[in-house]
């Protein structure tokens, strides 16, 4: 069972959920989303685990609170609640620029690799909502990324000079993105470029919109969980990490 452990960034103790197997086995980096460093967080660390790898998930906004003082108190699986509490986690996203990304990513991934539960150091990442953001950007900070994961993420695609896709240029990894349907924050047109990126690039990768699933259809604990969309991520992404981590 995911256990809650403090990791070191950069001098400060951050806390992350922690799941593993008996045998040392491959890491894997889960990048949460903006819900926060809950127990579904957790589960969904046990459930990757259970496949045969070591996972740990960081407090991405470790410099805003704790895990506890971050996450939602009320139930979000009732909307006007889910909707209440973004009005107060904007501008904690927000506030995970591209700066902030590049100077953490490369702590977290040295915590993942320094547990004696972790084998090798090639790893996997994958990342949710906001969190999709920093698996991409770890693979282009990172070259032993060797499996991303992004799963209804968000502004993927920018006009901005440090658009999270631009990494893709300099990754080695293979991709899977499960887009959400109807997703304002990833449209069909941002779904293009992120596969032109990724063409261009030369990169293997799976890059499709899933129909009738919603942004947030892989978290339970929220009013948008779509089943068949957080089920079938779990199926792609236990085939990327089975064939890059232990073929």
């Amino acid at each position: 069972m995911a256990q809650l452990i403090s990791i070191d960034v950069d001098g400060h103790p951050v806390e992350a959920w922690f799941s593993a197997q008996a045998e040392p086995r491959p890491g894997v980096l889960l990048f949460m989303d903006a819900l926060g460093l809950r127990p579904q967080i957790g589960r969904m660390c046990d459930r990757i685990s259970s496949w045969g790898y070591t996972v740990l998930a960081p407090n991405l906004f470790w410099r805003s609170g704790t895990a506890r003082e971050t996450s939602p108190t009320a139930d979000l699986t009732i909307a006007e609640n889910r909707a209440a509490f973004f009005e107060h986690a904007g501008p904690r996203v927000q506030g995970l620029t591209a700066g902030i990304a590049a100077h953490d990513i490369p702590y977290y991934l040295a915590a993942l690799r320094s547990l004696p539960a972790t084998a090798g150091d090639e790893v996997g990442v994958t990342g949710y909502c906001m969190g999709a953001r920093f698996s991409v950007r770890a693979a282009g900070l990172d070259d032993q990324v060797v499996a991303v994961g992004g799963f209804h993420g968000g502004g993927l695609v920018t006009e901005e000079p440090d658009s999270p896709h631009l990494a893709l240029a300099t990754a080695k990894a293979e991709f899977l993105f499960g887009h959400a349907d109807q997703d304002r924050s990833m449209t069909p047109e941002n779904v293009g470029a992120l596969g032109r990126a990724l063409s261009e690039a030369h990169l293997n990768s799976s890059n499709q919109i899933y129909p009738g699933s919603p942004h947030g259809y892989t978290m339970s604990d929220s009013s948008t969980y779509d089943e068949a969309g957080a089920e079938r991520h779990y199926r792609e992404l236990k085939d990327l990490l089975d064939r890059t981590l232990t073929s």
